[in-house]
C-alpha cells in the first residue's frame, strides 16, 4: 500500500474503512446521521484512483452538482493530484449528458431544449386553452396542479387515474380531459424537441431498456458507480442504476432510510430496501458512529426512529458521552415561545456563541411567523430558508426565454413569452407569428412577420436575433446584448421593484462568465436552480441566525437547535394523520430535525395556538414527543424557573397547612394524566378543572401534581 493511501485511511473507523476498501460488487452503506458519510465517499473516490482505476471510469451521483464537485476536489486534495476526470453530478445532469449523445435513438436532436417547472406549467396552460378546457363553469385543475399530477405519474410509475383518484378525487370527473391534455403535452414536446425534468429520467431509462448495446457502452464507460443519498432516489432513478451497473455490478449506494423525507417530490424510500433484491450479492455496511451530536441527543434520536415500522435497525453512538439533556417546554402560546427563543439566543450570544451556530427549525414555513416578528423587534438578524428559486422569478424567466430561442429556434413556448413582452403584441398576434415560424425559418419569414405588427420592438429584436451565433459566442457576450435590448422592457414591466430584481440579473451575468458555451450555461441553470434570499452579508455585522424548514436543513448542523410547533396537526401535519406512509415520513422528518443539533436541543410545544375563525385553542403535544421517555429530556417552564404550583407545594410542606389556593377561576393548568384544562371552581384545597380530554373533574390539591400554565 502506498504511503499517501495509508494516510487518508488511518483516520477512518472500522466500518468506514470497510466501506472504502470494498470496491468490487454491489455495496449498500447505511450511513446514520452525522456518521461521516461524505468523508467515506471522498476516501473511496481517492482509494479507487489510488488502486489504479482511471478516474474517467468513475461516476459519482449526488443530489446537487456542488456536492459532487466538492467531493471530487477533496479527493484530489487527499491524493495531491487532479482527479477531475471523474464524472460527478446529479441524476438529471447525467441523463442530460447521455441524451445529448444517445437521444437520436428515440428521435431527439442533440440541441433539444430543457423545460423547467415553470415552463412545463405554462405549456400545460397553453394546451389547456387550445383544447377548450379553460372555459368550464366548474373549475378545471390549475396549471401547477396539472404539472404535479403529471410529474408524480412519471416519477412514481403510477397511472394518471391512480394519482387523481387517490390525491385529487375532486377532479375525477375531468379525468378523460386530463389524460387527453397530457397526451397533447407529450406530443407537443416531442414535435418541438423539448424535454422537461421528468423526460430526462424517462427517456434515458427508455434507451437503457431498449438498447442493450448502450448498456454495454455505458457499463464500459462507467465501471465504478457511486450514489449518494440513495434513500431520496425515485423509482426511475433506482431503475437507471440497475441498468447502468448491469454488466459489472460495481455499484455503491449510500443513504439512511431514517432520513428519507422527500416523498412529496416522488422519492421512494423503499428503493434502499429493494437494492439488495436488484443486486442479490449486495454487501451491507452500517455507519453508526456519530461525529456530530452528544450522546444525550443521540439517545433521544434513537428512540424516535426505533418506533419506525420499516427500517434498517441501527443505533447511533458517539465518543462524546457528556452533554446536556434535550430541553422540552410548553409555553402558553407562540408569542411566549418566541420571547423564550429570542431571550435564549441573546443569552447564548453573550456567552460567545455566534448567531450562525444557532437554528430554529419548523415543519412548515408559516410556523415561524410569530418568531420572525419577535426577532425583528429585538434587532436579531436572521435568514429564512425555503423561499423562491431564482428561475421562478418572472424577470429571470424572461431572460432565459431569450437564450432558449437563440439555442433552439423551435422553442415556441419561449417565443410566446418573449413576444408578449413587447408593446403592441397580444396573444393573437403572437400566435400568428409563431405559426409563421413553424412553417419556415425566420430568415425566410422575416418580411411576413413584420407585416403582422407595427411594433418597433419586434423589428429591433428580429434584427438582433439574426446576428447571434450561439455556438461561437460566449454566453456572457450573448447575455450582454440581450440585456441591452431587454432592459427598457424590464424597467417598464417591473417598475415597482426594479432595483431589487436587477440584482438577480447581475447574478446571471456573474454565472454566465464561468461558461464557454450557451448550451452548458442553460443546462447548468435549468438543472440546478439557485435560491434567492433577502440576506446580504455586507448589510450586517455578523452572519445571521438561521430559520429553516426541516426539509431545507437536511445535511446541515448547528451547535444549538430549537424545534418549534411540536403539536398535533402541525408536526405531524394534519394531512399525514390518516396516511400511515406519510405519518412515517413525518417521524423521519422529526429525526432529521433532532440530529441537526450538536450540543443543545430545545423542543417547543405551545399549549395554545390561534386558528382562524376559532381564536386560541388548546394544542396537544406531538405524538412523537409522547413516545419519548421523560428520562431522556429535561422539562422546564419558561426561563427554567419552577412552576407556580411546585413552589406553592414546597411552601405548603413547610407550613403543613394550606392557606389560600394558588389557583383562580380561568387559570390554564396541566395534569400528568388528564392533560390540559381550565379552572372552573376553587374551594379551599379543592379545585374543579374542565380538562380537554376528560371534562369537568374535582381534584384535591394535596394529592395531585397539578401545574399552572
Amino acid at each position: 500500500m502506498r504511503k499517501v493511501e495509508a494516510e487518508f485511511l488511518k483516520d477512518l473507523n472500522p466500518a468506514q474503512r470497510e466501506a472504502v476498501e470494498t470496491i468490487y460488487g454491489p455495496l449498500l452503506v447505511i450511513a446514520g446521521a452525522g456518521s461521516g458519510k461524505t468523508r467515506t465517499l471522498v476516501c473511496r473516490l481517492a482509494y479507487l484512483v489510488e488502486r489504479g482505476i482511471p478516474s474517467e471510469k468513475i461516476l459519482l451521483l449526488t443530489f446537487t452538482r456542488r456536492a459532487a464537485r466538492e467531493m471530487i476536489d477533496r479527493a484530489s486534495s487527499l491524493l495531491q493530484r487532479d482527479v477531475n476526470k471523474i464524472t460527478g453530478g446529479t441524476f438529471h445532469s447525467l441523463c442530460n449528458l447521455m441524451l445529448r449523445q444517445y437521444g437520436s435513438l428515440i428521435g431527439y436532436n442533440s440541441n433539444f431544449t430543457l423545460l423547467d417547472r415553470g415552463d412545463s406549467e405554462d405549456l400545460l396552460n397553453l394546451l389547456k386553452t387550445s383544447l377548450g378546457l379553460s372555459d368550464r363553469k366548474k373549475r378545471f385543475p390549475k396549471k401547477d396542479t396539472l404539472a404535479t399530477i403529471y410529474s408524480k405519474s412519471i416519477n412514481q410509475l403510477r397511472s394518471v387515474e391512480e394519482i387523481v383518484s387517490s390525491e385529487y378525487p375532486q377532479f375525477l370527473e375531468y379525468l378523460p380531459e386530463i389524460q387527453r391534455l397530457f397526451a397533447e403535452y407529450v406530443a407537443y414536446k416531442r414535435e418541438h424537441q423539448l424535454m422537461d425534468y421528468d423526460d430526462l429520467l424517462l427517456n434515458w431509462l427508455k434507451i437503457l431498456k431498449e438498447f442493450p448495446y448502450v448498456r454495454k457502452d455505458v457499463g464500459a464507460r462507467f465501471q465504478f458507480i457511486m450514489v449518494d443519498e440513495y434513500q431520496d432516489t425515485n423509482t426511475l432513478q433506482g431503475e437507471i442504476i440497475k441498468y447502468m451497473a448491469e454488466d459489472h455490478q460495481n455499484v455503491m449506494v449510500v443513504g439512511d432510510d431514517s432520513q428519507s423525507i422527500y416523498g412529496f417530490r416522488g422519492a421512494n424510500y423503499r428503493n434502499i430496501f429493494e437494492f439488495p433484491k436488484l443486486f442479490p450479492n449486495t454487501k451491507i455496511i452500517k455507519l453508526e458512529q456519530n461525529y456530530r451530536s452528544t450522546q444525550p441527543i443521540l439517545d433521544l434520536a434513537n428512540v424516535i426512529i426505533a418506533n419506525s415500522k420499516i427500517k434498517y435497525t441501527k443505533t447511533l453512538f458517539t465518543l462524546k458521552k457528556e452533554g446536556e439533556k434535550p430541553v422540552f417546554l410548553r409555553p402558553k402560546d407562540e408569542a411566549e415561545a418566541s420571547i423564550f427563543i429570542a431571550d435564549k439566543i441573546l443569552e447564548l450570544r453573550e456567552k460567545g456563541l455566534k448567531l450562525s451556530q444557532m437554528a430554529v427549525l419548523f415543519r412548515s414555513a408559516f410556523h415561524s411567523y410569530e418568531l420572525e416578528i419577535e426577532l425583528t423587534k429585538r434587532g436579531i438578524p436572521f435568514v429564512k430558508y425555503g423561499g423562491l428559486k431564482l428561475l421562478e422569478s418572472a424577470h429571470v424567466k424572461d431572460v432565459i426565454s431569450f437564450l432558449k430561442i437563440i439555442l433552439n429556434p423551435k422553442d415556441f413556448l419561449a417565443w410566446n413569452r418573449i413576444l408578449l413582452l413587447m408593446e403592441g403584441i397580444g396573444p393573437r398576434t403572437a400566435e400568428k407569428i409563431i405559426n409563421l415560424l413553424k412553417e419556415e425559418p425566420l430568415s425566410f419569414s422575416f418580411p411576413r412577420i413584420l407585416s403582422l405588427s407595427a411594433s418597433r420592438k419586434l423589428k429591433s429584436f428580429l434584427d438582433l436575433y439574426m446576428q447571434f451565433r450561439p455556438y461561437s459566442e460566449r454566453p456572457s457576450e450573448i447575455l450582454s446584448r440581450i440585456w441591452e435590448y431587454y432592459e427598457p422592457l424590464f424597467q417598464r414591466i417591473y417598475y415597482e421593484d426594479y432595483n431589487r430584481r436587477v440584482k438577480d440579473i447581475e447574478g446571471l451575468f456573474s454565472l454566465a462568465e464561468r461558461f464557454e458555451t450557451l448550451d452548458e450555461f442553460l443546462s447548468e441553470l435549468l438543472l440546478e436552480p439557485i435560491e434567492i434570499t433577502d440576506y446580504e452579508k455586507e448589510d450586517i455585522d455578523e452572519a445571521p441566525l438561521i430559520l429553516s424548514t426541516i426539509h431545507s436543513a437536511k445535511g446541515l448542523e448547528w451547535h444549538t437547535v430549537f424545534i418549534i410547533s411540536l403539536i398535533e396537526g402541525r408536526f405531524p401535519s394534519f394531512h399525514s394523520l390518516e396516511n400511515e406512509e406519510e405519518l412515517e415520513e413525518e417521524r423521519r422528518l422529526f429525526y432529521v430535525a433532532v440530529t441537526r443539533a450538536r450540543e443543545k436541543l430545545y423542543l417547543i410545544s405551545p399549549l395554545m395556538v390561534y386558528l382562524p375563525g376559532e381564536g386560541k385553542v388548546f394544542a396537544k403535544p406531538s405524538r412523537f414527543i409522547k413516545e419519548i421517555p421523560p428520562s431522556l429530556y429535561r422539562e422546564i417552564s419558561i426561563n427554567g424557573k419552577k412552576s407556580f404550583i411546585s413552589s406553592f407545594q414546597e411552601k405548603s410542606k413547610e407550613d403543613t397547612t394550606y392557606g389560600s389556593s394558588p389557583f383562580k377561576v380561568g387559570d390554564l393548568v396541566r395534569h400528568p394524566h388528564f392533560g390540559e384544562g381550565e379552572v372552573l371552581e376553587v374551594s379551599g384545597d379543592k379545585i374543579k378543572v374542565n380538562f380537554v380530554n376528560k371534562g369537568p373533574t374535582l381534584l384535591h390539591l394535596k394529592y395531585t401534581n397539578l401545574e399552572r400554565l
